[in-house]
């Protein structure tokens, strides 16, 4: 099973940035990074997990909730078997722990499918201030 680490996350004032980095690893011989979709989720206190943005690695598509369009952006690196989220003009609304997550052979849209994700990281905590 992929096992997911994502990191990046801090404290930040509203307007500034981050990078999220979501590190792949646990291949098999029947698997590789490219195989994969990967999402990024978010979960604020008291409300529900939302899909924030997925990649497509094999075909390249993508997805953005409108909460974060043409604010966040995602991308991949094979060689390095990992997934960004750069996240720009954060605004307070913005704070939750945001997870990685991944399907076998998923595209962009999975996300937006409502997919099941087969694979979880263990979270890593942004706060945007006012």
């Amino acid at each position: 099973e992929v096992q997911l680490v994502e990191s990046g996350g801090g404290l930040v004032q509203a307007g500034g940035s981050l990078r999220l980095s979501c590190a792949a690893s646990g291949f098999s011989s029947d698997d590789y990074f490219d195989d994969y979709a990967y999402g990024w989720f978010r979960q604020a206190p008291g409300k529900e997990r939302e899909g924030v943005s997925c990649i497509g690695v094999a075909d390249g598509t993508t997805y953005y909730s409108d909460s974060v369009k043409g604010r966040f952006t995602i991308s991949s690196n094979s060689a390095e078997n990992t997934v960004y989220l750069q996240m720009n003009n954060l605004k307070p609304e913005d704070t939750a722990v945001y997870y990685c997550a991944a399907l076998i052979f998923g595209t962009a849209r999975a996300m937006s499918d409502g997919a099941d994700f087969n694979s979880w990281g263990q979270g890593t905590q942004v706060t945007v201030s006012s």
